[in-house]
């Protein structure tokens, strides 16, 4: 595909998931799993995204999926960020259970244990 079919196609999938809604106006969360997702990620993503749905409006559900993957990247991948952000996600992480988180080591780290 062509990069405006890439976009049109992500632009309606984020329309499609905004709309996904349960009678309550909450987000049909179900609906936000990646497909590459395992199940250990998809709970750990799950949970950040039920303890916030009610914060964040409809429209701005993108925004509460995009810090969910931000959160799950750093869990689950040792994807870095800016520190403000890490800060933000790291705060609205707070009690989510990670089963068998992995543990990740830095470059800086490696290089820090190398000059000793």
């Amino acid at each position: 595909p062509t990069k405006p079919d890439m976009e049109q196609s992500l632009e309606t999938m984020l329309r499609e998931k905004r709309q996904a809604s349960t009678g309550a106006g909450r987000p049909d969360l179900e609906s936000l799993r990646g497909a590459a997702e395992t199940d250990k990620q998809w709970r750990a993503r799950r949970e950040f995204l039920s303890r916030h749905a009610d914060a964040f409006p409809a429209e701005e559900l993108d925004h509460l999926v995009s810090l969910s993957m931000v959160w799950a990247n750093n869990v689950f991948m040792g994807c870095r960020y800016s520190a403000e952000l890490m800060e933000r996600v790291g705060e609205m992480a707070a009690g989510v259970h990670v089963e068998d988180a992995p543990i990740f080591t830095t470059r800086d780290e490696i290089m820090a244990k190398q000059k000793k």
